[in-house]
């Protein structure tokens, strides 16, 4: 099968292609796929997509007349293609249904370290010389409220990490995990009552109409003073402009981000060179209590090497037996 490969990064390169063995002719771009570079792929029964591109209803019909029969996502997230106009046109869609749930989890948790010990701050006095530690005071996690919404396989293993430095986990979730009950004190609640007694509140649910701008004006009125927020989800879960106001009103405390609102235009490129058209992001990012990673929370060798295996594993099913179990509907 020829597949060309959109948005590749030299670092998940020798992933795919150790997962192919030879079986597939890989061809890579860099360049996002849209509709000034759909061309690109005419001639290849099949396209590979990350998160950053973007499947509209015009850049599939294009795909289509340029012979495309195939999309292999190497995320677990699906929002960024239209899958009815997809499906119009027997396209078949997969994505990766999982990859380490750990990589995104520890992500999580060293975003709430590193922000309650404040170790950016820390680290920045200590390069100066000023060995102060006045503006260094944090808290014991020991014994904290720790809200997690979304208890899925991310959510599960941030769940079990948390709870081994003796934290109290509250739960929201449309489906209770009771495997992750029958192994450590878990208590079910509804959002409303997570957030109300939460600490630090962690978001690992994923994007579905109910779960857009889920975190709003009305979801921080109702937190505490001084609450941790956490998200490596999906950015379009919470209202950045509300999640700016709650930093202002200090209603949030400290704030760790892996995803953003609108990152397709940020994330992943280098803007050393050029400035970002974008205020909202760039206010979020001048507060000191408000540390953002560009959606690396996957990062990891283990999560990479998935991610191949599996983004591999759907253009074998195509191409042997014409399905893949982890085609999106």
């Amino acid at each position: 099968m020829k597949v060309l490969v959109y948005s590749l990064f030299n670092f998940e390169k020798p992933f795919l292609e150790k997962a192919a063995h030879g079986n597939h002719e890989l061809v890579f771009t860099e360049m996002t796929l849209n509709e000034n570079t759909v061309d690109l792929a005419n001639g290849f029964d099949a396209v590979s997509l990350f998160t950053s591109d973007y499947a509209s209803d015009i850049v599939l019909q294009k795909l289509y007349a340029c012979g495309v029969k195939y999309i292999a996502l190497r995320s677990a997230g699906y929002d960024q293609v239209d899958l009815p106009r997809a499906k119009s046109l027997a396209m078949k869609v997969a994505n990766v249904p999982s990859y380490s749930p750990y990589a995104t989890a520890e992500h999580a948790v060293a975003l709430l370290l590193a922000l309650n010990r404040k170790l950016i701050l820390g680290q920045t006095l200590m390069q100066i010389g000023d060995y102060r530690l006045d503006h260094l005071v944090g808290f014991d996690l020991h014994g904290k409220k720790i809200g997690v919404v979304g208890t899925g396989k991310i959510g599960a293993a941030f769940a079990r990490i948390i709870h081994g430095f003796g934290c109290e986990i509250l739960a929201f979730d449309i489906e209770e995990n009771k495997e992750l009950m029958s192994e450590i004190p878990v208590v079910y609640a509804s959002l409303e009552e997570v957030c109300k007694n939460s600490d630090v509140l962690s978001i690992h649910c994923p994007l579905i109409e109910t779960t857009k701008a889920m975190f709003n004006k009305t979801t921080f009125s109702l937190m505490k003073k001084g609450m941790f927020f956490i998200n490596t989800a999906r950015g379009e879960i919470v209202n950045t402009e509300d999640l700016v106001a709650a930093v202002e009103d200090k209603t949030l405390a400290a704030v760790g981000l892996d995803v953003y609102e609108k990152e397709r235009q940020i994330f992943f490129l280098d803007h050393t060179d050029s400035s970002i058209n974008d205020a909202l992001f760039l206010k979020l990012r001048s507060y000191p209590n408000v540390m953002i990673t560009g959606h690396q929370g996957f990062l990891t060798k283990e999560a990479l090497g998935q991610i191949a295996h599996h983004t591999i594993a759907n253009l074998n099913a195509w191409a042997y037996n014409g399905i893949s179990e982890n085609e999106v509907k």
